[in-house]
């Protein structure tokens, strides 16, 4: 049993996740694999009786085609740098906010400026943390008070980033001085781009999963890692001496993901708002944390407790924050592009 779920307990949460419910017929949800758990779902089930209907994407550009191709289904989990993408291809339309019961109270630092009015594309549902995982028999504190570890030759070939565009130019923006991606200039961009360029080399890796990179750093061969804050509370509660570095002076991001409400949906509307403000409710809060992830009310998170908190990777910092909200469809294509080449060794 992990810290998290030794802190939280959720007795009740656990019947539930055990127990057998019928797929409502009137809600298909588009997710990754997982999110499924009834567990997710109390509220939901408690009004309707059943859980909602599940399809299933490993990647969001996958999902992204499968819809433009013609698949149906009423709601989508997606992360925040995709949203532009699918609210361009015009498979979304807005939300209303006013039929999303704690919409007052999401994280306002979540939202961004774009989701301020009456409707949204976006609606941020569950978050967690990227810093910096590391060994601290093998590497002192002092050593992770900066983001440029990651370019110290004394740790070359024992560190890894990961195979993800959005978080690791996360980590290159605010080693470069930006804080903030969705006003990023060609300047910013280059400038996240040669840091990324000039790290390459050290990497032993690019881990592509959390399960992965545990074990990467439990053999000792990779000692520093930029990292979700899940990987934390795994390694802790395997023995493994590990700490996790949010307050480095360049600061640590925060990714998000929610949820999108899919044009012409073959369910009903009324379920998709039901499914959404169930996902969203205050008692979510520790189903959610026990799963490695934050939920984005803010009355919710905060009614888990402080040690709760910094068990899951989630503490309030007094550190610069980058917010993985959503961007220009060209600047991510600009950056995925890139790190292809840089990964590749150009």
């Amino acid at each position: 049993m992990n810290t998290v779920k030794t802190l939280l307990g959720g007795v009740a949460l656990t019947v539930l996740s055990g127990a057998a419910f019928a797929e409502d017929q009137d809600l298909l949800v588009f997710d990754y694999s997982g999110f499924e758990d009834p567990a997710f779902h109390a509220k939901y089930i408690e009004k309707h009786g059943d859980t909602p209907s599940f399809a299933f994407f490993g990647e969001e550009d996958e999902a992204l085609q499968k819809l433009v191709s013609g698949f149906k289904a009423d709601v989508s989990h997606v992360c925040a740098g995709s949203v532009k993408k699918w609210e361009e291809s015009g498979i979304i339309e807005p939300w209303d906010t006013s039929k999303i019961t704690d919409y007052a109270k999401l994280d306002s630092n979540l939202l961004g400026s774009d989701v301020a009015a009456d409707s949204a594309y976006f609606i941020p549902t569950d978050f967690g943390s990227t810093a910096i995982a590391y060994n601290t028999e093998e590497v002192p504190a002092e050593d992770v008070a900066s983001l440029q570890v990651f370019k110290d030759p004394k740790y070359a070939g024992r560190m890894t980033l990961p195979d993800n565009v959005d978080d690791a130019y996360a980590l290159a923006y605010l080693a470069t001085g930006t804080t903030d991606w969705t006003t990023a200039t060609d300047e910013q961009f280059e400038a996240a781009s040669n840091w990324l360029r000039e790290v390459h080399p050290n990497l032993r890796t690019y881990w592509t999963d959390p399960a992965e990179l545990s074990q990467l750093m439990a053999t000792g061969e990779v000692l520093i890692s930029w990292a979700w804050n899940e990987t934390y509370p795994t390694l802790v509660d395997e023995g493994f001496p590990v700490g996790f570095q949010r307050e480095a002076e360049e600061g640590s991001s925060l990714w998000l993901c929610g949820y999108v409400n899919l044009k012409d949906g073959p369910g009903s509307e009324d379920k998709a708002y039901d499914y959404l403000n169930g996902f969203l409710d205050v008692s979510n809060a520790e189903v959610l944390m026990d799963a490695g992830y934050g939920i984005s009310n803010s009355e919710g998170l905060s009614s888990l407790g402080l040690e709760a908190l910094e068990a899951g990777g989630l503490e309030p910092i007094d550190a610069p924050i980058l917010a993985q909200l959503p961007m220009s469809v060209e600047l991510r294509e600009k950056q995925s592009e890139e790190f292809e080449k840089i990964k590749a060794g150009f």
